[in-house]
């Protein structure tokens, strides 16, 4: 198991009384998609954000390979553990293509490209001028130029069309199976979630791991 949330609690600092998530226990291992399905509200980008290392519990611990993920090792953690794929796609507009791969390590951009579908034609282009699919698979090779061994997704089909949607879905699946990278997905999705290895569902201040 690479990844445990021990635990875990969770409230903002402004409203001690609004508890978000309340002992949640998960562990997640390499090799596998997970989905985290909930309504809205429940805490899943939270606990997203907690396990990227973007947030430290209030209660609990996160622990990547055995060892808690703490404010002194945060930011190794977010640089070196986690590589993270958002709906908005985050890419830097005025960048190409093969710009915004560079972003996100030092492994070879085409090969990346190449591997998720986006053609050489496609490289030297602004973003700006790829559909959204395509932006989205250029934010997936991004993620995958990191070395990290865990791939974190917040909602990463929610603004493509259904065909897209399920290539994407798709892609995520074989970096986990293939890459043998650890994937844990947000997703509002059920096609998604029925590609899955594992669903994790959460609801108000609970979480519930099959």
């Amino acid at each position: 198991m690479i990844l445990e949330a021990k635990d875990v609690s969770y409230f903002y600092k402004t409203q001690k009384e609004k508890q978000i998530l309340d002992h949640v226990n998960a562990g997640f291992s390499c090799g596998k998609l997970y989905a985290i399905l909930g309504p809205s509200g429940s805490g899943k980008t939270t606990f997203l954000s907690l396990l990227a290392g973007l947030d430290i519990p209030t209660g609990g611990e996160i622990c990547y390979n055995g060892k808690t993920v703490g404010a002194r090792n945060l930011r190794e953690h977010r640089r070196c553990h986690i590589s993270l794929v958002f709906q908005s796609y985050n890419l830097i507009d005025y960048l190409t293509v093969t710009e915004n791969v560079r972003l996100g390590g030092k492994k070879d951009p085409g090969k990346l490209l190449e591997g998720i579908g986006i053609g050489p034609e496609f490289w030297n282009r602004n973003v700006l001028q790829l559909s959204g699919g395509q932006q989205q698979r250029v934010a997936i090779a991004r993620a995958l130029a990191s070395e990290a061994r865990i791939l974190l997704a917040d909602e990463p089909t929610g603004n493509l069309d259904e065909v897209t949607a399920f290539e994407v879905t798709s892609l995520l699946k074989m970096i986990a199976h293939e890459e043998g990278k650890c994937v844990i997905v947000v997703t509002h999705s059920k096609e998604l979630a029925e590609e899955a290895d594992e669903i994790i569902r959460i609801g108000a201040a609970s979480l519930s791991q099959p």
